[in-house]
């Protein structure tokens, strides 16, 4: 049966990999109570983990485990998660890289996704995973690939949003990435994403990719895919000077900025804030939302994982599944 849209969707989330701080930092955030006013939330993974980490998080909830979609509750005072038994709890060494648990990501993955196809799940939120683990598992290829004209990585930090037109790309190759074509593709998919998920009239401002956006690629490529796309109804502004952008989008200017390559929406992103940033993944049929830290070893069952990021994501995806746009965060 397909889930219907609504003012509180279904959103799905990935624990994460077992062995680090998904399960914990899931805890806390589902035990602090926001959630289910933005959306009904159900995991997806290992129910041994999370009993471990309410239990660690003393949230005092009890995790009840469900095989289907169709026996969540949608209760708040317990933790729901559809465990299909893919993991061994075994295998959960906390605070160390395990290929069983790199497999298991990869499934929960998968479950998630073929939910949100069927129109079960309304968004996803992936938890942290290892690229480890999965590595040696073989299944890194499971994780949603931002791939140039097919997909885009937007990092949200309060009011200052970025997409990226190239991710994980040597930066001398990406001046040869940057044509009419692929600029024109990503503002096309990037102001589509926006609407649907609730801006209505979505500003986006591009990033030169030389110093004052005085360059080849900023005359020859980027200026006439930016001057394309507004004549095609799309409002987007630029080339405009990188070192001056993202501040004119933290100050309501723009909604999103589009970057050219990794580093240059990154930087600006974590130096305006890290905590609680999110990042949402332009391309799949619905939003799928993850955090921007990863498993954190280090620090798994000392009781001190910061829980913002998790609960950000999912209210971002509840948001943004329900057409509401980017909600205010904490």
């Amino acid at each position: 049966m397909t889930a219907r849209r609504s003012h509180r969707p279904v959103v799905g989330i990935v624990i994460g990999d077992p062995c680090g701080i998904g399960p914990e930092v899931l805890a806390r955030a589902w035990a602090e109570g926001r959630l289910h006013a933005q959306c009904r939330p159900v995991l997806i993974g290992s129910a041994h983990a999370m009993r471990a980490a309410a239990e660690l998080a003393r949230t005092g909830l009890r995790v009840r485990a469900v095989e289907t979609l169709g026996k969540v509750t949608g209760r708040r005072d317990a933790i729901e998660i559809l465990d299909s038994g893919a993991l061994d709890p075994a295998a959960i060494t906390p605070g160390a890289d395990s290929a069983a648990c790199g497999r298991a990501s990869a499934v929960w993955l998968d479950e998630a996704d073929a939910l949100a196809r069927a129109g079960r799940l309304h968004a996803t939120v992936m938890g942290p995973i290892s690229a480890t683990a999965m590595q040696s598992a073989g299944v890194l290829d499971r994780v949603v690939q931002i791939k140039p004209g097919r997909s885009y990585l937007l990092l949200a930090s309060g009011t200052l949003r970025v997409a990226h037109l190239t991710d994980h790309v040597p930066l001398r190759e990406v001046s040869a990435l940057i044509t009419r074509r692929l600029v024109g593709s990503a503002l096309r998919s990037i102001d589509a994403a926006l609407r649907a998920w609730g801006v209505e009239r979505p500003r986006i401002g591009v990033a030169g990719f030389n110093a004052h956006a005085a360059g080849t690629e900023d005359a020859e490529q980027i200026a006439p895919a930016v001057r394309r796309a507004r004549a095609a109804g799309i409002d987007a502004t630029g080339p405009i000077s990188p070192d001056s952008v993202f501040r004119q989008c933290i100050e309501g200017r723009f909604d999103t900025v589009l970057a050219m390559y990794h580093d240059q929406g990154h930087i600006a992103i974590k130096t305006a804030r890290f905590g609680g940033n999110i990042a949402v993944i332009v391309g799949p049929p619905y939003p799928h939302v993850t955090v921007a830290h990863g498993t954190a070893y280090d620090i798994v069952g000392r009781g001190i994982a910061d829980h913002t990021m998790i609960r950000n994501a999912i209210l971002t995806a509840g948001s943004l599944a329900a057409g509401r746009g980017f909600p205010p965060l904490q």
